[in-house]
C-alpha cells in the first residue's frame, strides 16, 4: 500500500471491482468507485444515512467500501430522488504536513493525467477540473493536521440541487458546505 497516495485519484475512479456497480445503461457516464452517475440499483450498506427532501446522503466510514484505501477517512454519496447518484465527496484521514504533500501530489498528478491542467481556486491547495466536475481542496483540522477533500458531481447535479431548493429553500450544495465546515470546526 505504500504507493496508494500516489494513485489515490485513480483508485477513487477505478475500484469498480470492490464495489457492486449501479446498473448502467449503454452510454452512461462512469462515476468514481466504479459507480455510474444516475439511478442506482444497489450500493454497499452505508455507515450512516441522512435524508432531506429529494436528497439522501449515504456516508461510508474508513474501511467500508467505497471508503477504502490507507488515506481515506470517509466517503459520502449524494443520491437524488429523480436523478440518482449525483455527488461523491471523498475525505482523507487527518494528515500531517509531510503526509499531506505526498497524498495531495499523487491525487493532483492523477487528476492532471486524467483531465488536464486544473483551474486554481482562491485558496492554496484548491483546484477544479471543470470538465470532470471535480474539486480538490485542503482544510485545516482543529487540533492539528489537515484533510484533503474531493467532490465530484454528476451531470444532473444542478437539476437535483434546484429541486432541493424548491422543496427546502436551500440548495443541495449547502449540505456539502456543511460537511466542509464540519471538518474545519
Amino acid at each position: 500500500m505504500a504507493s496508494m497516495p500516489r494513485h489515490l485519484l485513480g483508485v477513487m475512479f477505478l475500484v469498480a471491482s470492490l464495489v457492486p456497480p449501479a446498473q448502467a445503461a449503454p452510454g452512461d457516464e462512469e462515476a468514481p468507485f466504479g459507480l455510474t452517475w444516475g439511478p442506482m440499483s444497489q450500493v454497499p450498506r452505508p455507515s450512516e444515512i441522512d435524508r432531506e427532501a429529494n436528497v439522501t446522503a449515504l456516508t461510508y466510514l474508513a474501511g467500508h467500501p467505497p471508503a477504502i484505501g490507507s488515506s481515506t477517512g470517509k466517503v459520502v454519496l449524494e443520491v437524488c430522488r429523480e436523478e440518482g447518484l449525483q455527488r461523491i465527496v471523498w475525505f482523507s484521514r487527518v494528515l500531517t504536513a509531510s503526509q499531506l504533500q505526498s497524498v495531495y501530489t499523487g491525487i493532483y498528478q492523477e487528476g492532471v493525467r486524467l483531465y488536464g491542467v486544473p483551474v486554481a481556486g482562491t485558496r492554496s491547495f484548491s483546484v477544479t477540473w471543470p470538465t470532470a466536475r471535480t474539486v480538490l481542496t485542503v482544510h485545516a483540522v482543529p487540533g492539528g493536521g489537515e484533510q484533503i477533500i474531493m467532490a465530484a458531481d454528476g451531470r444532473d447535479y444542478a437539476i437535483c440541487s434546484q429541486r432541493h431548493r424548491d422543496e427546502t429553500g436551500h440548495t443541495a450544495d449547502s449540505h456539502t458546505a456543511e460537511l466542509l465546515h464540519e471538518q474545519v470546526r
